[in-house]
């Protein structure tokens, strides 16, 4: 008996290219878990900095309100990024990737672009990632065939970080329950 095997090209470059993706994802992963760190370590050292201002706030005192928004925007880039973090540790396959992926490539570019300031290295890491996430989004569209809606992803980038601005407020209202973070923040 004869048995006839044809190898498709097509499908030998499609299974390379995606062999490639996931060397790629881990090291995003892994600079994201840095970051990510970090944003820990300079959180908990605002909150300690911080701590004295829940009694002795001083709305017209600037370098008040500044080491409050500084601990407000570590603690909304900590939020993004563990939101983030948990989206990319839902893609289980090649399909995945451009399902889950698209919407996550804007909030880190915003929390690049707000930590640019204060935590350069942070910032440039975030680009870094951002670059290869969109690759590999793009790698992941053609090998799959997806088709994906940069309107949808942005729509729905734009609603986490809504969300995520709201729990921060509200834990920092928390922790600060005599000051009123929407105004300070909101002006």
């Amino acid at each position: 008996m004869l048995v006839k095997c044809s190898i498709n090209p097509l499908g030998i470059e499609n299974i390379s290219h995606s062999v490639t993706l996931v060397p790629r994802l881990e090291y995003s992963m892994s600079l994201l878990d840095e970051i990510i760190d970090v944003l820990n370590f300079r959180q908990s050292e605002l909150k300690e900095q911080n701590n004295n201002l829940a009694h002795d706030f001083d709305e017209s005192d600037r370098t008040h309100v500044n080491a409050l928004n500084l601990e407000h925007l570590v603690m909304y880039s900590l939020e993004i990024l563990l939101q983030v973090r948990k989206s990319m540790k839902k893609i289980s396959n090649v399909g995945s990737i451009p399902k889950v992926l698209p919407s996550s490539i804007p909030m880190i570019r915003t929390v690049s672009a707000q930590l640019f300031g204060i935590i350069p290295n942070c910032s440039r890491k975030l680009s870094e990632i951002s670059v290869h996430l969109g690759s590999i989004v793009l790698d992941s569209a053609a090998l799959t065939m997806a088709k994906f809606d940069f309107s949808q992803s942005n729509t729905e980038s734009t609603s986490l970080l809504n969300e995520v601005k709201l729990m921060v407020g509200s834990k920092l209202s928390k922790q600060y329950p005599n000051l009123d973070f929407f105004k300070l923040f909101n002006t």
